[in-house]
């Protein structure tokens, strides 16, 4: 993407839709618990303003982000909890002031950035439209954490065609993330977007292997925020068929994802 400024915007716009469906909860909601085990909806905020003072020191102070990924190396498990639980604490008005302040310098941040530059990050470096697009995909995700909490669904928009191109991208990732080696050919990934209107195709038009099914889907199931048995996602080769039980477009180990909804307990 030579110009980031499309993802720029909608990712603040992925922020203001969360923030205004947590910018009228009152006090003892926040404390009310998320589909992530042992999460409340101030810990999915809090984790959203920690990553994006990470994100922030990666685009702004390259040595101070390498002291930050020192210590998640030093305990790459706990890590992203102990950056929770440390914001969850707060009162939840300094909570989400701290995210807003945090939102915006990055923001602001994102849009100076020199053209052509680079981040480090705790997966590969990213570039600019590349640092957007993972922190819309992880505002979107747990997003959808603090909707399912207060028992209200928000409606997929065109933002995850964002998302959806980042699961593509990270194929490779995810093989590699469970110590398995990557496919060598491409795959053909074809996605109905929200409302049915708009067709999201990536990779070869003759690709052997190939991925299709609704893009919100695709999306919950690369952000592990739904199981496959419970998505319309149809495989087309065994090793298009074995990316789809360990998608995800998330940096760092690979997650435990979401029991199937008929799964007991």
């Amino acid at each position: 993407m030579s110009d980031p400024t499309p993802v720029i915007d909608d990712l603040r716009e992925e922020g203001e839709e969360l923030d205004a469906l947590v910018a009228r909860l009152r006090p003892e909601q926040w404390a009310f618990a998320t589909p992530a085990p042992g999460w409340t909806i101030a810990h999915q905020i809090a984790h959203l303003a920690w990553t994006d003072r990470s994100a922030l020191l990666a685009v702004t102070d390259e040595d101070g982000f390498r002291t930050l990924v020192e210590k998640a190396l030093a305990a790459p498990r706990g890590f992203v909890d102990e950056g929770a639980e440390e914001g969850a604490v707060l009162p939840p008005a300094d909570l989400l002031a701290g995210w807003r302040r945090g939102r915006t310098a990055l923001d602001e941040a994102l849009r100076a950035a020199p053209p052509g530059a680079r981040f480090p990050w705790y997966g590969p470096p990213m570039a600019t439209a590349s640092m957007a697009t993972a922190r819309l995909m992880e505002t979107w995700a747990h997003g959808l954490d603090v909707a399912d909490a207060l028992g209200v669904t928000r409606p997929p928009t065109g933002r995850l065609r964002h998302v959806a191109r980042l699961g593509v991208r990270t194929r490779d990732f995810a093989f590699a993330a469970r110590g398995r080696t990557p496919p060598t050919e491409e795959f053909r990934v074809e996605l109905t977007g929200p409302g049915g209107a708009e067709a999201w195709a990536y990779g070869p038009e003759d690709a052997a292997q190939r991925v299709t099914g609704p893009a919100l889907d695709f999306c919950l199931l690369v952000t592990q925020r739904a199981h496959r048995a419970d998505l319309a996602l149809h495989a087309a080769g065994p090793d298009a068929d074995r990316w789809l039980d360990i998608a995800q477009a998330f940096a760092g180990p690979p997650g435990d994802g979401r029991a199937p909804k008929g799964a007991a307990g």
